[in-house]
């Protein structure tokens, strides 16, 4: 009885047993043992242990009344992790625990080990380690992602600005990430510890701009009911970064200039200068060289902020970075929308390739977030990009579906209508239901709803 409780123990384990005598000879193993390496019984037992390859392993035999291996000299081991070979030849991971067994005149016996399949685990492990090398390759790069000889050229550039406190005006066509260069520049130089701040200087009037910049004292117009610091005394320390300079009035190139000269500022209804310490680089998108011919934009001022100029290339001068930005962009997306995307389809990937992006990496990245939307499997198909894209190659479309195609995946072959258009349709489909829209789509809810706020779509006017 006692002896079949044993043999039931054994036969359904999940680690596996082995059983090795003191020469070494494989004397059983349990089904979980032959399940792992994919030997059979037969294959094992009688032969020696030397078959498996076993790295945690050290031969000591060396003639008659000899130990066979260092686990008899030591009695046992314990979470020691080694390296199996299966009978295909792939490479098992496993954690050891090993006894030895004893007569009854102290002589060894034989050796009883259990091995747990831990492969998954150092595959996971194997994973960590890459996306961390991936992530601590952005944090050296400063997040601008590429290998070609642009980026690496432009990588090299700013690292070498950021020694330095000179002005620097950053170049580029819109979309190309001149604020993130801004932000590298920032971060490689010896200001590093203190505050990056921005201005979009487009985005404000000439008045609310000043303020923006110098601050204003309480009663220097109506609303100022309290003293404001302005974003060159916050920045004291660190960097002020002024995206697109060139669109800033002739007023505002005047007192711009005296800052950068005196070092000094004056708030809006005050008289009191106000010293600031802060770096600054500006961007434009604009011909500043022809506004300055043109006298749309001050020669001084021009002087003063193009101490050192770095150009942004864009997207279409590096094409051979699409696959490692488009990937970089996919892996982001896919962690926060938990929709399980891989990748681009090599026909996707030509298409993208061949395609010139005139609007920069920010277009690049809104198609992949475009794509995520239509595509209800784990690749991203040439159908599932914009079409002003998928066009670009009339010979390469996905598949047109059958009958017995999902919604999601008749909308995903429908690339001529927009995001918006197509949420429309599942919301109307679903009769107003988000979670049946999301499904459809194959999306999660927070995405439709996400994606209903962007578009500016209610249930109420949609389904009216």
């Amino acid at each position: 009885m006692e002896d079949r409780l044993y043999q039931a123990v054994v036969e359904t384990m999940q680690d596996g047993l082995l059983m090795v005598d003191d020469h070494g000879m494989i004397t059983a193993v349990n089904p979980a043992f032959t399940t792992m390496t994919g030997y059979s019984n037969r294959d094992l037992v009688g032969r020696r242990c030397t078959v498996l390859n076993c790295t945690g392993c050290e031969i000591l035999d060396k003639g008659p009344g000899k130990l066979w291996c260092s686990l008899f000299a030591k009695g046992g081991v314990r979470n020691r992790r080694c390296e199996i070979s299966a009978k295909g030849g792939h490479i098992v991971h496993v954690v050891k625990q090993a006894v030895v067994l004893y007569d009854e005149h102290g002589n060894p016996n034989c050796a009883v080990e259990t091995l747990k399949d831990v492969s998954q685990l150092v595959n996971q492990e194997k994973e960590i380690q890459s996306l961390r090398a991936t992530l601590e390759g952005h944090e050296e790069s400063h997040g601008i992602i590429g290998h070609s000889r642009g980026i690496l050229g432009l990588l090299d550039l700013v690292r070498n600005v950021g020694q330095s406190d000179a002005p620097v005006l950053i170049h580029g066509e819109s979309g190309v990430g001149k604020e993130l260069v801004a932000r590298a520049v920032h971060e490689c130089g010896n200001r590093a510890e203190g505050p990056f701040i921005k201005v979009n200087c487009s985005s404000l009037n000439e008045n609310l701009l000043e303020s923006e910049l110098f601050g204003h004292v309480k009663g220097a117009f109506t609303g100022a009911n309290r003293d404001r610091v302005g974003r060159f005394e916050a920045a004291c320390g660190g960097s002020i970064f002024l995206d697109e300079i060139g669109d800033i009035s002739p007023s505002i190139q005047v007192k711009l200039l005296r800052v950068l000269e005196s070092k000094e500022i004056e708030r809006v209804g005050d008289h009191k200068p106000v010293p600031v310490d802060a770096r600054i680089i500006t961007a434009t998108n604009r011909d500043i060289e022809a506004l300055t011919s043109r006298g749309d934009f001050r020669q001084d001022l021009f002087y003063r902020i193009n101490v050192v100029p770095v150009r942004v290339p864009p997207l279409r001068e590096h094409p051979e970075d699409i696959p490692l930005l488009a990937q970089y962009f996919i892996d982001r997306i896919a962690a926060h929308s938990g929709k399980p995307i891989a990748g681009l389809s090599p026909q996707a990937l030509e298409v993208m390739i061949a395609y010139p992006w005139p609007g920069n990496v920010r277009e690049l990245r809104n198609t992949i977030e475009y794509s995520f939307v239509l595509c209800p499997d784990s690749i991203i198909d040439v159908c599932h990009l914009p079409s002003r894209i998928a066009s670009t190659q009339r010979g390469l479309s996905c598949p047109k579906p059958s009958p017995s195609d999902t919604l999601r995946t008749v909308l995903a072959e429908s690339a001529m209508q927009t995001e918006r258009e197509i949420l429309r349709k599942a919301l109307r489909d679903s009769g107003g239901n988000q979670a049946e829209a999301a499904r459809l789509l194959g999306v999660s809810r927070v995405t439709v709803w996400k994606k209903m706020k962007k578009h500016g779509l209610s249930l109420k006017k949609e389904l009216a």
